[in-house]
């Protein structure tokens, strides 16, 4: 995919974008045997619960500061060199705990990667402080009061993350509550392994102004409709969702069928090298299946910046970057 075409992501988990040099890196450093999670330079796993533990495996080797602003800079530099412009990452305090870290510490180097990169690219970054669902309620109601506190002026949103098959929606509800009632940006993963009622669940407790996948609400014409009117915007990443057996292939991906039934799509890589991609991957993945040209691709980076929870001078200038 041509670097021409200005591109945005919405949804990208920060553990989850370590390449496994830069964790293998980090294992020699630390004294850690990854064998487990990588081998010949890729991460393995053969379903989401052996996912999650890769994932972890790898989030458990950045452990300072210092080791958090190398990963978001690396990060944030290669997908600048693919043409993006802006990008928001997930953040999770319980990650940074588990690897000894205090929030503060962890925000901090991850803020200070964002600024590296921003001064080596242009690229923007926000930060969306997410709870881990699977780890159950409280925890997710602890990691929206962080948010609640604004710890960092580049932290704007609060979202759920984890295992969508653990628990109801509901039982979540009140963090979203406190994290809507300090004024943060509001998105929430579902209907991704769990089907359409999972979307409907968090379309009535959560009332998002964004789904984190959202992709099997294509099941339900009517939700499909309820989506469209409600205006919520959907952080599609069908890479992931190829990989994680969700679709055989691309051609039985609904992306363009939400597209043309009005919904709101943007284009985002989730936890890429996990699922072996990338945003210009992923802007490439749909331009060869459905023809899409520069135009809609940019189209898709306008939804991204207009649905973002950034600043509106910001918003203003980023938007002015797509022409």
């Amino acid at each position: 995919m041509s670097t021409t075409v200005k591109k945005a992501e919405l949804h990208c988990h920060i553990e989850g974008a370590a390449p496994p040099a830069l964790v293998e890196a980090q294992a020699a450093r630390y004294g850690v045997d990854v064998s487990g999670f990588i081998s010949n330079g890729a991460y393995v796993w053969s379903n989401f619960t052996e996912f999650l533990t890769a994932y972890d495996g790898a989030a458990g080797l950045f452990r300072s500061q210092a080791d958090y602003a190398l990963l978001a800079r690396s990060y944030l530099e290669g997908i600048a060199a693919q043409g993006a412009i802006y990008a928001e990452i997930f953040v999770s305090p319980d990650h940074a705990v588990a690897a000894g870290l205090t929030p503060a510490a962890y925000f901090d180097g991850l803020a200070d990667g964002i600024a590296a990169a921003r001064s080596s690219t242009g690229i923007e970054c926000r930060m969306i402080i997410v709870g881990i669902r699977h780890l159950g309620a409280d925890k997710v109601e602890a990691a929206a009061r962080i948010a609640a506190s604004r710890p960092h002026p580049l932290i704007t949103g609060f979202g759920m993350a984890g295992d969508e098959r653990f628990g109801k929606v509901a039982d979540f509800a009140r963090a979203f509550d406190i994290a809507r009632d300090a004024g943060l940006g509001i998105t929430i993963h579902a209907g991704e392994l769990c089907g359409p009622e999972s979307v409907r669940d968090a379309l009535d407790h959560v009332h998002p102004s964004r789904l984190g996948h959202g992709v099997r609400a294509a099941e339900d014409p009517d939700l499909v409709s309820r989506i469209v009117d409600e205006g919520v915007v959907l952080e599609l990443c069908p890479g992931s969702n190829l990989a994680l057996g969700l679709y055989p292939d691309i051609s039985h991906h609904p992306f363009d069928q939400l597209r043309r039934a009005g919904v709101r799509v943007t284009l985002n890589s989730d936890d890429p090298p996990h699922f072996g991609s990338s945003v210009g991957h992923e802007y490439q993945l749909v331009a060869d299946a459905w023809g899409y040209d520069a135009a809609d691709l940019t189209g898709f980076t306008r939804t991204s910046l207009e649905a973002a929870f950034v600043e509106e001078p910001l918003r203003a200038i980023l938007l002015g970057q797509l022409g």
